[in-house]
């Protein structure tokens, strides 16, 4: 039997040191990316036309020592202009011996595409700190790759295309352009692990089945270089504008259920839990997502529409 520990020193070698990296490491997964969008496209700060701030918690695999751990803050907002709009995100993720710390800057620019239509572009640039400690793991053989990363910086930019209208959406991003090298030397062996381009296709649309009922279908499609097409399918109805409940599946990964609900015009709380059908769900008791939202209101007496992405 492989034990967890000898599991998660593989997953940590691979995410910091393999050739082709790890897509978990790289950037990470959300169940509820329709409401997590900035994370991985500029173009969408300031599509609700409101001060937005978000935070989410997401705890993959639990149970499973050294599993995924992401915590994600955000918030964007348009200028009085209303063509631009700019957004800020920070992302944390650790992941057994390896750890990431994220702080990108958002800017788009919007235009009127048709009278409910917008386009908008989306340019993000920050930085992601890296960190592995590889030789805090147990191992019977000594390993020349377990060798520790500190503090290594790495600069990165990206770009977005996000089409939208209140009930539908298209969205084309790729949010890290450079392909960072880092380099690490032990006694016996010089390793070079590289980030990978991510390219993002995403779309949804809001059907009106009755006046209480809303059904909203949407689709993330993922491409990593060197790395398997990831795809995510989602199904989700809104009852009487408060209530999100649906499901979600990741193509030969996972699938799950998720639900949120609208506590008053400008708060908002979600929350989703997966099971993975890979062979690693043997190991693990699923993955929790939970995501709390909150729309400022600058202009008194303005109503805020409810968001259905």
């Amino acid at each position: 039997m492989i034990h967890r520990r000898h599991i998660i020193k593989a997953i940590g070698m691979i995410c910091a040191m393999a050739p082709l990296p790890c897509v978990a490491q790289q950037d990470p997964m959300y169940s509820q990316y329709m409401f997590n969008t900035l994370a991985f496209n500029p173009a969408y700060a300031g599509s609700a036309d409101v001060f937005t701030i978000m935070a989410l918690s997401r705890h993959q695999w639990v149970g499973f020592e050294g599993a995924p751990a992401t915590q994600t803050f955000a918030l964007h907002t348009p200028l009085k202009s209303k063509k631009i709009a700019l957004g800020f995100s920070a992302i944390n993720e650790k992941i057994g011996p390896t750890k990431q710390t994220g702080a990108y800057l958002d800017l788009a620019y919007r235009i009127r595409t048709g009278e409910k239509t917008q386009l908008a572009f989306g340019l993000k640039g920050g930085v992601n700190l890296y960190k592995a400690d590889l030789s805090s793991l147990s191992s019977v053989d000594p390993d020349p790759a377990s060798v520790n990363i500190s503090s290594t910086i790495l600069p990165n930019f990206g770009f977005g295309l996000f089409w939208h209208s209140p009930t539908y959406y298209i969205g084309l991003s790729a949010p890290k352009l450079l392909t960072n090298s880092i380099d690490a030397a032990s006694a016996t062996a010089l390793v070079t692990s590289t980030e990978a381009r991510h390219y993002f296709l995403m779309g949804g649309y809001v059907f009106e089945l009755d006046r209480d009922l809303k059904f909203k279908p949407s689709v993330m499609m993922r491409v990593v270089e060197g790395a398997p097409l990831s795809l995510d399918l989602n199904a989700n109805f809104l009852f009487r504008e408060k209530i999100w409940f649906g499901a979600m599946y990741r193509v030969g990964n996972s699938f799950g259920v998720m639900g949120q609900y609208r506590i008053t015009d400008q708060f908002r709380a979600g929350y989703a839990f997966d099971l993975t059908t890979t062979k690693i769900g043997a190991y693990n008791a699923g993955t929790h997502e939970l995501m709390l939202s909150y729309d400022l209101k600058f202009v008194n007496g303005r109503t805020i529409s409810p968001r259905y992405f």
